[in-house]
């Protein structure tokens, strides 16, 4: 056998039609889950009160630093003033030494040709100048640079000489835009983070409840219970009435179970004494043949309840799927309306239980020899192949007949349901794809049909790919 690619099957395909997503126009962000949404609307809510708070603090900082920083500066200019007019001269060269070397201040005397550049290139500044004329007096200039050479010069008078006062200009600039944001990448991600905290405490009892509602669906009801001893009074609410419902949904599918195999139980000492009946009293071979022929339809119908009632738990081991799929097939080889095809590798191995597995496979090849007959030869042509893709085994049973209609596609896979005549030829209980799907969901995998493009029903499997023993 050699493996083939199977090129109407699609991985990613859900097990059942009827969870597919609507197509067509989405509102956008329609797949952003809750917890992002969350995330983003606080995110954005602490961002937007950080801007604000930044503004407002800079706007309420600028006065009273503008005025601290001409304070300052004047200070300096009277005390090195008064430093210089009470000093002698020889005092005044070692005074004027000393400021320069320990304080940073420079004093020069200030020429008629002097050129500088004045200090009003913004708001802060402007208000600087303003409050040192006023504390200095109306004749003050503050410059950026003098003769060229860059600072903080500001002007005054000893004597009626003018001088020159240099100083440090960075301990009078306001914060900058660096350290401004600084702070603000640091609010911004500290914001962040406990958005995203924020984010999970509120969104963990709703992610836990889809993960609830997930393992009840999958029929996992024991594993369904959420935590009724919460905090928040809401959510220990939502998880009461959550544990109720999964514990009667329990109940009722106990009670399903028990009741079809209880029927079924039952049927058989009934049907048991019909067929010995039929067989010992019943003179006309044709009629005794009918009998038996609907006592054993029966006798199968009771079996597919049997199956469809069987226990949620299974326990998966590696499989050599070839070796099912030779002994489902073995039967059917004699049959002259079946030609049977199988193409896969014969050492694939995947996770199941091997009765289970064999049901599946043998529901899916009687499903295709009832209802994929070739309308012009009358025979069942069945290929069945497989394929290893990642870590999943790729299952395809086909057949080569009309196929479905679309619109009832999804609609097979429900118990009891029965699809139009040209696919019912024979009578049954109509639970063969729907034991299919439990089965394999029960055993970790996916069930999947569709109608193939060049003909007939496909119906793909997703089984675990299992490593060598």
């Amino acid at each position: 056998m050699q493996a083939t690619q199977i090129p109407d099957f699609d991985a990613s395909a859900p097990a059942n039609l009827a969870e597919d997503e609507p197509s067509g126009w989405r509102k956008p962000f329609s797949r952003v889950s809750l917890f992002w949404r969350t995330f983003f609307l606080i995110a954005i809510l602490l961002i937007g009160s950080i801007l604000a708070w930044l503004q407002t603090l800079r706007a309420l900082e600028f006065e009273p630093r503008a005025v601290q920083t001409a304070q300052l500066l004047a200070s300096q200019v009277n005390l090195s003033r008064a430093a210089l007019v009470y000093a002698d001269g020889i005092a005044r060269i070692s005074l004027i030494k000393t400021m320069k070397d320990e304080e940073g201040l420079r004093i020069v005397p200030r020429e008629p040709g002097d050129t500088f550049e004045s200090k009003d290139n913004d708001a802060f500044s402007r208000r600087v100048v303003a409050e040192l004329g006023t504390r200095l007096g109306k004749g003050t200039v503050v410059a950026s640079s003098m003769n060229g050479q860059p600072g903080l010069w500001v002007s005054f008078v000893i004597d009626g000489d003018d001088y020159w006062l240099q100083t440090d200009q960075a301990k009078f600039n306001p914060a900058g835009g660096t350290t401004w944001l600084i702070w603000l990448l640091v609010a911004t991600v500290m914001s962040l983070a406990g958005a995203a905290l924020i984010a999970g405490l509120i969104n963990r009892p709703l992610k836990e409840l889809s993960f609830a509602a997930s393992r009840m669906r999958e029929g996992n009801f024991s594993a369904s219970q959420l935590d009724e001893h919460v905090n928040t009074s809401e959510i220990r609410e939502v998880n009461i009435g959550f544990n109720r419902m999964a514990q009667k949904l329990a109940k009722v599918e106990q009670d399903r179970a028990l009741m079809l195999a209880g029927i079924s139980h039952d049927l058989r000492t009934p049907l048991a004494r019909l067929r010995l009946e039929t067989e010992m009293s019943v003179n006309n071979e044709e009629a005794r043949a009918h009998m038996a022929a609907d006592i054993s339809q029966l006798d199968a119908i009771i079996d597919k309840f049997l199956d469809y009632a069987r226990p949620d738990r299974v326990s998966l081991t590696p499989v050599v799927l070839g070796d099912v799929v030779d002994t489902c097939i073995y039967s059917m080889r004699k049959l002259p309306d079946v030609q049977v095809r199988v193409d896969m590798e014969d050492d694939l191995l995947v996770y199941a239980d091997e009765v289970e597995l064999g049901r599946v496979i043998t529901n899916l090849l009687e499903n295709a020899r009832r209802y994929g007959k070739s309308v012009h030869t009358g025979i069942a042509d069945i290929h069945i192949s497989a394929t290893a893709k990642d870590k999943w085994v790729l299952v395809k049973v086909r057949d080569h007949g009309i196929g479905v209609a679309p619109e009832q596609l999804y609609q097979l896979t429900q118990p009891f349901f029965r699809g139009e005549a040209a696919r019912t030829a024979a009578n049954g209980a109509g639970l063969g794809l729907a034991i299919v799907e439990k089965t394999m969901q029960r055993m970790g995998g996916t069930f999947h049909i569709a109608n193939s493009s060049s003909g007939g029903l496909s119906a793909n499997l997703r089984l675990q790919r299992a490593t060598r023993f």
